[in-house]
């Protein structure tokens, strides 16, 4: 299988030269990393090429790398019905980078790079109607990043006097939320139970 992946690989290469920038066979699976200014081209090759024919857009998602310039990978999942192939594409962009809008290829990329704007901020440029998805419209913040706190910055609760839902920041007075992340046996400036007692 993965002779035919590489073959593969070697194919779609051949036939963009310059727009694939690499390619990796793992787990029995094809996975081509590109420019974004590419995008769109390799995916109208993908998609029409015969030994390809990836018509069925399964998933597009993001993965956040906070320490790189590039902070996001945009990776959209294809798979070929005809061929019965799988393949991934790759891509990186910065924070207030913008990746073009699959749409035109895919129309199913729609509500997916909502998806991806709504819980990454990942712009998507000549999409017709990028707005959230998943969450509210005041929304504060992309909840997938690495950087966003897991409690929120906002709760929501049904106030009886006013008679309504009502929004108020997250108030944490659980102590246990603050970490310190020393060891409870080494450097620990508090005593545990038993610890006073000494090994003979």
């Amino acid at each position: 299988m993965s002779e035919a992946l590489n073959d593969l690989a070697a194919h779609i290469a051949a036939k963009l030269p310059g727009q694939i920038e690499g390619h990796v066979v793992a787990f029995g699976e094809l996975t081509l990393t590109i420019a974004g200014a590419n995008l769109v081209t390799v995916m109208e090759f993908l998609k029409a090429d015969s030994s390809c024919k990836f018509s069925s857009l399964v998933d597009i998602t993001a993965v956040d790398h906070p320490e790189r310039p590039m902070r996001f990978d945009v990776v959209y999942h294809l798979l070929s019905m005809y061929q019965n192939q799988r393949i991934r594409v790759k891509l990186a962009v910065g924070e207030q980078g913008m990746v073009p809008s699959l749409i035109p290829v895919h129309p199913s990329a729609n509500w997916f790079e909502r998806e991806v704007f709504d819980m990454f901020g990942i712009l998507f440029s000549g999409h017709p109607d990028l707005r959230r998805l998943l969450t509210d419209y005041g929304f504060r913040g992309h909840p997938l990043r690495k950087d966003f706190p897991t409690t929120g910055y906002t709760e929501v609760r049904y106030d009886a006097v006013q008679k309504r839902v009502v929004y108020e920041p997250v108030k944490l007075v659980q102590e246990y939320r603050q970490f310190d992340f020393m060891s409870p046996w080494e450097g620990a400036e508090y005593i545990l139970p038993g610890d006073e007692k000494k090994a003979g």
